[in-house]
């Protein structure tokens, strides 16, 4: 099979379209022509070499951590999937590959692919949603009524947040631009606050929960807006503790500036 690849790490080093073999799978895999693949910052810190210290890859690397397509072959012991089915996932950290024509993965990585969505749209939502449902659910553990501050609204992370927030019942600011508005308003924001002209740690208080997608100085501020006892989520960085991977990001969750709430790693 074809596939994009990378010889070693660097970002210089270049992608390749080379000749793979065709991935073997075990009795609980499933063997899926990939019809859509997306590309997340994961991707380009592994391309970097930042996360070789974590994740232990050989070469030549496949990139890729979501994919859209059709089962073509499963396992011996797999009996909730069948060829044809069209499904979408995101293949485990030890297991990526989505920017080739086929990957193996477990059974449990994937899901019927919605009707409604296009393979492209698919593929575009597993590692995102699933880092946000962990972020919302698991961690913390959002209620509905609450208010929670989203940064980056319009970004890939913020546009599937700000909806999941919504469906949770909650009260939803977020940060974006003049060009951002829009969409960030269309997903159901009820208060957006444009980072070119206010600052939003001087505009929002008194909220349950922020979740960040930008680390730095805005995850420094963002704790200015927290009540006592709210908690902050980030994926980009941390200002004073420590660090754990939330689906091969980095995240962090804070009850108010006391120290780690909790955490729990997939």
């Amino acid at each position: 099979m074809k596939a994009m690849i990378i010889e070693k790490y660097g970002k210089q080093v270049p992608f390749a379209i080379a000749e793979q073999s065709m991935p073997a799978i075990g009795e609980h895999d499933v063997l899926v022509e990939i019809h859509a693949a997306s590309l997340n910052p994961i991707d380009f810190k592994i391309k970097e070499g930042k996360m070789k210290f974590l994740l232990n890859y050989k070469f030549p690397l496949i990139l890729g951590n979501d994919f859209s397509g059709v089962v073509v072959k499963v396992g011996s012991r797999v009996n909730t999937w069948k060829p044809g089915d069209e499904v979408y996932g995101r293949p485990r950290k030890n297991r990526i590959g989505t920017l080739g024509e086929f990957i193996a993965v477990h059974e449990d990585d994937i899901w019927l692919k919605p009707q409604n969505l296009t393979f492209e749209e698919a593929a575009s939502i597993p590692l995102i949603g699933l880092t946000t449902y962990q972020a919302f659910v698991d961690i913390l553990k959002l209620q509905n009524g609450q208010k929670i501050l989203i940064h980056a609204g319009s970004g890939g992370v913020g546009t599937f947040a700000i909806q999941l927030a919504k469906q949770m019942g909650a009260f939803v600011a977020t940060t974006a631009s003049d060009k951002g508005y829009e969409l960030v308003k269309s997903l159901g924001a009820d208060l957006i606050i444009n980072y070119k002209q206010e600052n939003f740690e001087e505009k929002l208080t008194g909220y349950d929960a922020v979740f960040d997608t930008l680390g730095g100085e805005a995850l420094e501020k963002s704790f200015r807006v927290l009540k006592p006892g709210g908690q902050i989520v980030s994926i980009s960085g941390l200002p004073n503790a420590i660090s754990f991977p939330l689906y091969e990001t980095e995240r962090i969750a804070i009850e108010g500036d006391k120290g780690i709430y909790g955490s729990r790693s997939h």
